[in-house]
Order: structure tokens, then sequence, then C-alpha cells
């Protein structure tokens, strides 16, 4: 009873110089334990660093398409039809990610860390394993990929060294996002924040040099694109993996547990399929809207790829407190106090609400604003201006479904979220953008209101779902 009363006491808002300390504290790190501290303490230490994490992530995401964006809208059509692909490769990359997490925040809760330390290598070696399709695809069939997807004439003679690249050196970008995920799990937030500081800065200033050349460097065009995201984001994993090994402040991996480990490998197999089920089924719904696409037009594709860019760089704030709801609900019931994992999620479900009903109001009166800042054409400023719009009626719901499905997978219960994307994404969303887009004629509007009514529907869904509590009851 002690702990439910502390938990529920109102909290006193705290000295100004103390947020300062903590501010401090979030972005160098700290080896606080996340199951017995102050419950906004702790989601301010672990929200601070993975909400600049991810800023930085999507910082790169708007540079690297504004630059792309100089080069015209067959090029950044490339670009979204190949990540159409990637979008496959990211779901396999999240739903281990979303595994690991739980796995490692479970097991630091458990008060284990040289069982954390051997699940991080595990993951490092299924990640490299799960690399290999896509590296050999990309690199031997990169057109007949994006002829697949209705690519234009351009992006056959001239964009498919893009898709070699991204796809070809795609081990890079799974390992960058599964071994950030451990550090997430063990509660060293800043570490992972402090990666893709590194790793996308080297992006964002390789991307004009290698796009447009400058002095002995040539101009590489939407190529170049590629080589800097390779370069910069190698650079990190071998930040991360040297940060691994020499120990963060709440995890470190050992050379002697290099090796394969069926038994983890296993649990790790096991929690992550609902995951990647979870984001394979999410990510193919985005490659059958993208082809629907395809056949309206290169404008609709394109201003479809920008909108989406501003939504990755507007929306990462909420994502960052979702993935401190996950690292706490781990981390919580492993120490057995579901009643403060529950809490946790709550309390940042309603900031993350707060967050995107603001992002809303900008989407609403400020679209075509913001799509200009990265194109001209007014055919694709019109696009993406009105998927903004749309989308921004949906927002109030969408900051709750964030927090909840992280909520389920950071009690290892992957399955649920699979189950209610495989119903809301699939057997809704696809057969209704369809219907209204090309049946009805309302083309590429007809598709944004398809997304607006399934992801509206899935929020409330698993809000409701959550709320019954039977992620509590998970084990890993």
């Amino acid at each position: 009873m002690s702990n439910a009363t502390e938990i529920l006491t109102p909290e006193v808002a705290p000295p100004k110089r103390n947020v300062w300390r903590a501010l401090k504290d979030a972005v160098r790190g700290t080896e606080a334990d996340y199951t017995k501290i102050d419950l906004k303490k702790a989601i301010f230490l672990l929200a601070v660093p993975m909400i600049l994490e991810l800023i930085m992530e999507s910082t790169f995401a708007v540079v690297d398409i504004y630059f792309v964006g100089k080069l015209g809208a067959s090029a950044v059509a490339t670009v979204g039809l190949t990540e159409t692909y990637l979008f496959l490769l990211y779901s396999i990359a999240m739903g281990l990610s979303m595994a690991i997490t739980a796995i490692i925040a479970r097991r630091i809760g458990e008060k284990k860390k040289d069982d954390a330390g051997a699940a991080a290598i595990q993951s490092i070696i299924l990640a490299l394993l799960a690399s290999l399709p896509f590296a050999i695809g990309g690199i031997f069939f990169a057109k007949e990929l994006l002829a697949l997807m209705g690519a234009d004439q351009w992006a056959l003679e001239h964009g498919y060294r893009y898709t070699q690249w991204m796809l070809g050196g795609n081990g890079i970008i799974i390992l960058l996002f599964v071994i950030n995920a451990v550090f997430r799990g063990a509660g060293d937030a800043a570490i992972a924040m402090r990666v893709l500081w590194i790793a996308n800065g080297l992006n964002i200033i390789l991307d004009p040099l290698l796009i447009f050349g400058w002095g002995p460097i040539p101009a590489m065009g939407i190529e170049g694109a590629a080589i800097a995201t390779t370069l910069g984001r190698s650079v990190g994993v071998a930040t991360q993996l040297w940060v691994l090994f020499k120990g963060g402040k709440h995890i470190r991996a050992k050379l002697s547990q290099i090796h394969w480990n069926a038994k983890v490998i296993l649990n790790i197999v096991h929690t992550s399929s609902g995951g990647v089920g979870q984001m394979v089924v999410a990510m193919t719904s985005w490659i059958f809207l993208m082809r629907i696409l395809a056949d309206i037009g290169s404008d609709a594709v394109a201003g479809a790829t920008i909108a989406l860019r501003i939504m990755m760089f507007t929306m990462m704030p909420a994502w960052g407190l979702s993935n401190a709801a996950a690292t706490l609900v781990g981390q919580n019931l492993g120490a057995g106090n579901p009643q403060r994992a529950e809490l946790a999620v709550w309390k940042i479900g309603l900031y993350t609400m707060v967050f995107m009903v603001g992002v809303s109001i900008v989407y609403f009166f400020f679209n075509h604003e913001l799509m200009g800042i990265f194109t001209k054409d007014s055919g694709v400023v019109a696009v993406g201006g009105k998927w903004l719009k749309i989308l921004s009626y949906s927002y109030f719901v969408y900051g709750w479904w964030m927090v909840s499905v992280q909520a389920f997978n950071g009690s290892g219960d992957t399955v649920t979220p699979t189950k209610i994307n495989l119903v809301f994404f699939w057997l809704i969303q696809i057969p209704l953008c369809y219907f209204l887009a090309l049946y009805l004629d309302w083309g590429y509007s007809g598709v944004f209101w398809g997304v607006f009514v399934s992801e509206t529907g899935v929020g409330i869904f698993t809000l409701w779902l959550f709320s019954r509590g039977r992620w509590k009851t998970v084990k890993i």
C-alpha cells in the first residue's frame, strides 16, 4: 500500500533550479533507478534525450528531402519509392527494437545486468542476419524494384543508384535502430541521443557536399544523398559499438558474450515476432498507399513524401515521450510494480495529447507554408498541404494511440498491436483508400481521408484495449 500511496500523492512542482539540474542530467545521462525515483522526474529524464534523439533523426530527414527537392519531383519520388522498401526493413528493425527495449528494460528492472548485455549481443547478430536479403535485392535488382512500384523513366535511368546504396547498406540502418533500442531499454537514452547527433550531424554536412559538389568533390546528385546517409550512419554505429563495450550508465556488453546463444535468440525472436508483424502490417499498408498515389502521378508521390517528412519532424517529441513509456513500463513490470507502470502511461498520454493538439493547429493553418519550404512546385504543395490539413483532425486521438501502443510493446505484448494493425490498416485502410481514391475518383484526397478514418479508429480502439490491463500479466 505504501507504494500505491506514494504514487498517487499529488506532486509538487520542483523549483526552477531543480528543473535545470534535471535537464543537465537528462542530456548527460544518469544512473538513476527509474523504478524508484519520482515518476515525473523519471519521465523527464527519459523523454528529453529520446525527444532530442528523434528530433535530430527527423531533422536529417527534412534536410535530406530539402536538398533532394532541388533535383526535381522525380528525384523526390525516387526517394519516396525507395522508402517503401526501406519501410519493410524498418518494420523488421523496429520490431526487433520493440522486443529488445522490452527485454533489456525487464532485465534491468530485475537487476540482471549481465543478462541484459547478453541480450544486446544477440540482438546485433539477429540484426545482421535480417539485413542480408535487403542488401542482395538492393544491389542487384534496384531498377526492377523501382519499376515494380511504378517509377518514372528518370528514376529508372538515374535514381536507381540511390536505391542501390540505401538498400545495399541497410545493415547500418538496422544496427542503428537495434543498438539504440538497447540503450533506451537500459535507461541510457542520453547515449542513444548522442549517437544520432553524431550520425545525422555528419549526414547533414555531407548531403549538400555530395549532392551538389564542392571544390574537388564532384556533384553526385541523388546518389550523393544516399552515400552521405550511409557514411554518417556508419560512424554512428561505430560509436554505438564502442560505447556498448566500454559500458554505459546502466548496461555493458562483454567480448566473452559474442557467440550464438540459442536460448536468448529464441526469446528475442519470440518477443519480436509480434513487433515485426505489427510493423510489417503498418509499413506494407504504406506501400499499397504509395502504389495508389503512383497511379495518380509523380506529384502525388512527391507531395506525400515531403508531407511525411514534415510529419516525422513535428511528431518526434511525441514519439520520444512514447518511447519513454515503453522503458518505464518494462522496467517497472520487471520490478514488480504494474501500478506505477500504468500511471506512467496515463501521465505520458496526457502530455503527448497536449503536444499533438498544438501540432494539429499548425498543420491546419500553415500546411501550404510548410510544404513551400521544401518545394516551389504548386502541384506538389497542393498534395502535401491537403494531407497535412486532413490529418490535423485526427491528432487529438493519435497521441494517445502512440503512447498506448508503446505501453503494449514495453510490456512485451507485441502481438496485440499486430492484430489491431491487421484489422485497421489492411482490412479497413487499404480498401477504403482504394475505393475513395480510384473508384469514387477522389484522387489523392481519397487516400488521405482513408488514412484519417482508419488511424482515428485504431487510436480509439487501442486506448480502450490498454485500459483493460491484460498487458500487466505478460512474461518475457
